[in-house]
């Protein structure tokens, strides 16, 4: 357990005090490490709470840059940060809050050729993102690493939160021959449904992840170079 300081002991007294944290839970959680997909409208209350709670180490990737029509939302960002790249406007606003806090900073696109890697030093993985490809991807990534999964997504006055701790929130992939006679699991609005004989691919030549465009039909238990874009090794072969 960490030999907190007076000042860490001052601040994070509120849960120090509380039975279901104490000092060992303030010290797994300085000790943790957490990485966000996204410093937008679900990413930004997010990494400021993870911050304040006292989590030691926060990752964040995003290749944008803050814009004046984000300050309406996206609270970690200010005026004076018009321009900047969204990862550096929220490692400073996160430095300011918790001078504990760790931030580690991705100002680009997280790919199949760079998640895995990416992941494998965080000890929980926050999606945030705005579009499917990357669900997907990130969800392949969880999967295959093993890493516990908390995925968000909202449009308008519609949201939803998902959890995994076996890394497979959106859809499990089926693999082999077998895949034929399994199912892919989808999670949408908190309902599961299965729908057999779907397999998102990855289709070679086309340029990379293809989300939602890219399931494919199992015929007969076969399958065509069937790939996982998270990380380009074939998933599943004909039977």
């Amino acid at each position: 357990m960490i030999d907190f300081t007076e000042k860490q002991i001052e601040r994070y007294a509120r849960h120090i005090i509380l039975p279901e944290v104490g000092a060992e839970g303030q010290s797994k959680l300085l000790e943790s490490k957490v990485f966000m997909i996204g410093a937008g409208g679900l990413g930004s209350p997010v990494a400021y709470y993870l911050a304040a709670a006292g989590v030691g180490t926060i990752g964040i990737a995003d290749a944008d840059v803050v814009d004046s029509s984000n300050l309406q939302r996206q609270i970690i960002h200010n005026e004076d940060r018009v321009g900047m790249p969204k990862v550096e406007s929220a490692r400073e606003t996160i430095q300011a809050l918790n001078p504990d806090v760790q931030v580690n900073t991705y100002n680009y696109f997280v790919t199949e050729d760079n998640i895995r890697e990416i992941i494998r030093e965080y000890d929980l993985i926050i999606d945030g993102c705005d579009n499917f490809p990357t669900r997907f991807l990130v969800n392949d990534a969880c999967y295959f690493e093993k890493k516990p999964l908390i995925s968000g997504a909202m449009f308008r006055f519609e949201g939803q939160v998902a959890t995994s701790t076996e890394g497979c929130t959106l859809l499990s992939l089926p693999v082999s021959g077998a895949a034929a006679e399994g199912a892919g699991t989808f999670l949408f609005r908190g309902r599961h449904s299965r729908r057999a004989g779907w397999c998102r691919g990855y289709h070679p030549g086309r340029g990379g992840h293809q989300g939602t465009a890219g399931h494919r039909r199992f015929s007969g238990g076969q399958t065509d170079d069937l790939r996982c874009a998270a990380h380009g090794v074939e998933e599943a072969e004909a039977a």
